[in-house]
């Protein structure tokens, strides 16, 4: 059982994996993708998905901090509809508010790394905070869910 934890944005997808036994996220790798263009890295995706056995996706929600949704929930949800039709595996949701700001302020306070460096990362660090926070609340993904 493995899952892939996605911070979807507009130029990127920050991926994170889970280690076998859904206990532990670690940040894998930012997907360069061209949202306007329908180029959304899901060749990439598809090597990661057989690389690693995954068997489902955790997308952060990106929901405004007053609870609302907005245009990018709906850019999230259309891609979790594409990967549900392309590789027929579960896919589930996990609000996002702060990770994005929690990578960052960790990169800021912990790491020696230029701003350039940190842009590099910080798409892969919030999506480890996305799939740790939902292997900590709800555990491992089963299709049942």
């Amino acid at each position: 059982m493995r899952l892939l934890g996605l911070d979807v944005g507009t130029k990127t997808v920050g991926v994170a994996l889970s280690d076998p036994f859904g206990w532990t996220a670690q940040g894998l790798e930012i997907i360069p993708i061209d949202a306007k263009a329908g180029n959304l890295g899901m060749g990439r995706v598809k090597k990661l998905v057989a690389e690693h056995e995954v068997t489902g996706f955790v997308l952060g929600l990106p929901k405004n901090m007053n609870n609302t949704e907005g245009p990018r929930v709906e850019a999230t949800r259309d891609y979790a509809r594409r990967l549900e039709q392309k590789f027929k595996l579960p896919v589930d949701f996990i609000d996002e508010r702060l990770t994005t700001v929690s990578a960052y302020r960790i990169l800021v306070d912990e790491a020696d790394v230029s701003r350039r460096e940190q842009k590099q990362v910080i798409d892969k660090m919030a999506a480890q905070f996305i799939l740790q926070n939902y292997l900590d609340a709800k555990g491992p993904l089963t299709k049942q869910q």
